[in-house]
């Protein structure tokens, strides 16, 4: 019997200061160096990944650059404060109380930080293959898109592109250039389609280049990619929303149980 050959172990091409820096965010996104910690000294790094001054020095500039760490040459290097956000989608479902701001704006200002949103456009568009699917609309069929760029302490934090059906939102404030108060949950709950369900999918991409600079990525990162559509009682597709953001930064948390 002839017995088949193991594959070959497949070898990490990455140059060795972003190998570091892998390591690293990592010890970082699970929370090993937590925010405000020190990160190890440069001696200690040389000896861990056997490296030279030079090239630790590229990798914690690369963490710079992301917003993970800050410090300067010949300090500590720090965790940042609010490195990692979680995101906690069911919220997002749930209307604003009368005068209250957004659930996204309420968790934030729950969280110390300084959150707003910008509104980048409203236009009439027809929406890519995966929005027209996700809301049943024919080739060629358009939807009201509005865009928004959503801040955390002045830095862009995500990227939103939220479509409606044209008999959902014609005549309705969904298509005035104006920001909505209390977030588009309460407002479909006002027009009658409640928010009732929601399915996320939720992938790991390449940034475009519109991404790349509303984000203002420092690199190569991928952006983590989430594509909500938003059903009523009725079981019909009323919001469909691509939600951009960088990957290094965030994470999903997704609570449920046994129905």
């Amino acid at each position: 019997m002839t017995v088949p050959k193991a594959e070959p172990q497949a070898h990490d091409r990455r140059s060795l200061h972003e190998r570091i820096a892998a390591d690293l965010r990592d010890d970082i996104m699970t929370g090993e160096l937590p925010p405000g910690a020190n990160l190890p000294s440069t001696a200690q790094l040389r000896s861990r990944f056997d490296a030279s001054n030079a090239t630790v020095q590229k990798a914690l500039q690369l963490l710079k650059e992301e917003r993970l760490v800050v410090g300067r040459a010949g300090a500590a290097v720090t965790v940042r404060e609010h490195r990692q956000r979680t995101i906690r989608p069911a919220g997002s479902l749930t209307p604003a109380a009368p005068g209250e701001p957004s659930p996204w704006l309420a968790e934030a200002a729950e969280q110390g930080t300084d959150a707003r949103i910008t509104l980048l456009g409203v236009t009439e568009t027809v929406p890519p293959a995966d929005i027209r699917t996700a809301l049943g609309l024919q080739d060629g069929e358009t939807a009201v898109l509005r865009s928004q760029l959503l801040l955390i302490d002045d830095e862009p934090a995500e990227l939103v592109k939220s479509y409606y059906p044209r008999d959902i939102a014609d005549g309705t404030p969904l298509m005035e250039p104006h920001r909505i108060k209390g977030g588009t949950a309460t407002l479909l709950r006002h027009l009658g389609h409640e928010p009732h369900r929601c399915v996320d999918r939720v992938s790991a991409r390449v940034p475009t280049q519109e991404q790349f600079e509303a984000l203002r990525l420092p690199g190569s990162l991928p952006v983590l990619c989430t594509l909500r559509v938003v059903h009523a009682a009725d079981g019909r597709p009323v919001e469909a929303t691509s939600m951009v953001k960088a990957g290094h930064l965030y994470e999903l948390q997704y609570e449920f149980g046994p129905e």
